[in-house]
């Protein structure tokens, strides 16, 4: 495996000081964002889809510090009802991908309106009242597979390989079985962005989502999520209240560690391994307390203890 980290965890950085940063760090790549929910502080995703001579100097910066481009991070709502710049971005954020002979693209599968005319997306998590699958419906067959066929096409034209969606909240695909269900109607060219601190406040468990995943694992961010069980227990772990309010909020993201140790990591590496995940992990810092800086190290710090790095070379001797 090899690590790196998400350019949005060092948002407040210049480009260079950015990748500089990466080299001091000892990481061996960054994922660039490009958009979406970002403002992509570190890439100008119109200069890069019109400018060769952006793209090569783009490349150079992190071949001079000997560090790879991860993939590129168009994170956002590509659905949005009344957000086209959102889908845009994706396609734009895969043509320069190509031009780039970047093989990855992270993204989210993205979350309509519940019908035509809505204006906000609408996320379903029940069965009931009975509207909720016809809202389902119309998401998935109305919207979603005919975008997504439309990007598959978009990908392979421009020799993108892999597109990682992550399971994320407020999105069509947002656990195992939704991954899995797009996969299938779309292609190989999907698949999973694992990111455990999602599948954390959303109930699910992140090693037996690895295991369940398989070869459809794309990509790996790793990020962490405090659960905070004094007020879980009263509010549950649907938390709408501010992502600045640590202490009132029933789960937050948090940096690696602190919301679940380095056996958890450690386990949660071992399991990537036997489902035949070799890739990356990239670690995106969004905790409110921490400084970003020093968020990353103790991050890098504790990912480098626990994830393996050397091919097996073990081999039963013949006795």
């Amino acid at each position: 495996m090899k690590l790196g980290f998400v350019s949005d965890s060092l948002g407040s950085l210049k480009f260079d000081a950015m990748l500089d940063e990466a080299v001091r760090l000892g990481v061996s790549g960054v994922e660039v964002n490009t958009g979406g929910w970002s403002t992509a502080p570190h890439f100008d995703l119109a200069a890069m889809k019109s400018s060769a001579d952006a793209r090569r100097a783009f490349t150079r910066d992190f071949e001079s510090r000997d560090l790879d481009i991860i993939a590129l991070n168009a994170n956002g709502n590509p659905l949005h009802p009344t957000q086209p710049q959102q889908g845009e971005c994706l396609k734009d954020t895969i043509r320069v991908a190509g031009a780039l002979g970047i093989k990855t693209v992270c993204t989210m599968s993205g979350l309509p309106a519940g019908r035509d005319g809505d204006l906000m997306p609408n996320w379903v998590v029940s069965s009931w009242p009975p509207e909720t699958q016809d809202i389902l419906r119309y998401q998935w067959e109305d919207k979603l597979l005919p975008f997504w066929n439309e990007i598959a096409a978009l990908a392979k034209e421009n020799g993108v390989e892999r597109i990682a969606l992550e399971l994320h909240g407020n999105q069509c695909v947002y656990n195992v079985p939704s991954l899995l269900k797009l996969r299938q109607a779309i292609g190989p060219v999907i698949g999973a962005n694992l990111d455990p601190s999602h599948l954390f406040w959303m109930g699910a468990d992140p090693l037996a989502a690895a295991q369940a995943l398989g070869d459809a694992v794309y990509h790996v961010h790793a990020k962490d999520t405090m659960l905070n069980a004094p007020v879980q227990a009263t509010t549950s772990l649907l938390e709408n209240g501010s992502l600045m309010d640590i202490p009132g909020r029933s789960w937050s993201y948090i940096t690696l560690g602190f919301g679940h140790g380095e056996e958890w990591w450690r386990q949660f590496c071992y399991r990537l391994k036997m489902a035949g995940y070799d890739g990356w992990l990239s670690i995106e810092h969004e905790d409110v307390l921490l400084n970003s800086t020093e968020g990353l190290e103790k991050s890098v710090a504790l990912i480098r203890q626990v994830m393996p790095v050397a091919a097996s070379d073990y081999s039963p001797q013949a006795i």
